[in-house]
This record gives structure tokens, sequence and C-alpha cells, in this order.
């Protein structure tokens, strides 16, 4: 495995803002979001077993080292890379339990949404006459 950072190709923000506030527009971005959000979470699984297993190798290395009768210093600095790894899988944890939480919470509103306007946009959008904007009738 590498060391080297992956870069990931550039690619549009998985839901735009772009004021399409259409029934079936928002279903589709909320949908977007919630499959992006899913798949963060499975590349955070990743990371946070890679993190780990680079975590128990860089506590072998500082034990090999310590047995080997090298430099404390290079003991120390290794176990403290050990550490620091450790450190990061559990902020690597809790980015991937927020990522589920709210990937979550987006497919809920979905369905929420779905619930509350999917009969309206089903009635607007089969019959031929024109309808009123939405606050129409409130001023």
């Amino acid at each position: 495995m590498s060391s080297e950072i992956a870069r990931r190709p550039k690619a549009a923000a998985p839901a735009v803002s772009d004021g399409d506030h259409r029934y079936k527009a928002v279903q589709a971005k909320l949908n977007s979001l919630g499959r992006a959000l899913d798949n963060a979470g499975l590349g955070l699984e990743e990371l946070m077993n890679s993190v780990r297993r680079n975590a128990k190798r860089a506590e072998d290395t500082a034990r090999d080292v310590g047995n080997a009768d090298l430099d404390p210093k290079f003991v120390e600095l290794t176990s403290q890379v050990g550490v620091a790894l450790d450190l990061a899988g559990v902020q690597v944890k809790k980015l991937n339990e927020t990522a589920q939480e709210t990937a979550d919470l987006t497919h809920e509103t979905r369905r929420t949404h779905a619930r509350l306007y999917g009969a309206l946009d089903d009635i607007r959008s089969n019959r031929p006459e024109k309808t009123p904007k939405p606050g129409f009738f409130n001023g």
C-alpha cells in the first residue's frame, strides 16, 4: 500500500443548489446527496481500517526497533507515529459516524418530502390546466 495521498478527480458537487425547487428536482438532489454520503461512509470505513493497520504496524516497528537495541529516540519517534495514527483513527471514526448520521437524515428527509408533496406533484403534473405557483393564495 502506498503512503501517497490519492488524488480524486474534480467532480461537481453531489447536489448542486441551483434554486430549482420543483418536487422532482428536490427528490433528485436528496437522492444524490444520500448516495454521495453513503459512498463517503464506505471510503471512510476503508480509511479507518487502513489507519488502524498502519498504527499497529508502527507499534510493531517500534517494538522491533527497541528489541534491536537501536537509539531510543527512534523507538520513541516510531511509537509516537503509532499514537498519532490511533488518534487519527478515532477522528476518522467520528467523521464516519457523522457522515452516516447525515446520510440517514437525508434519506429520511427524502421520504418525508415524498410523503408530504408526492401526491400533490402527481396531481399537478398530470392535469393539463396550469396551477398557481406556491404562495399564490397567501398574498
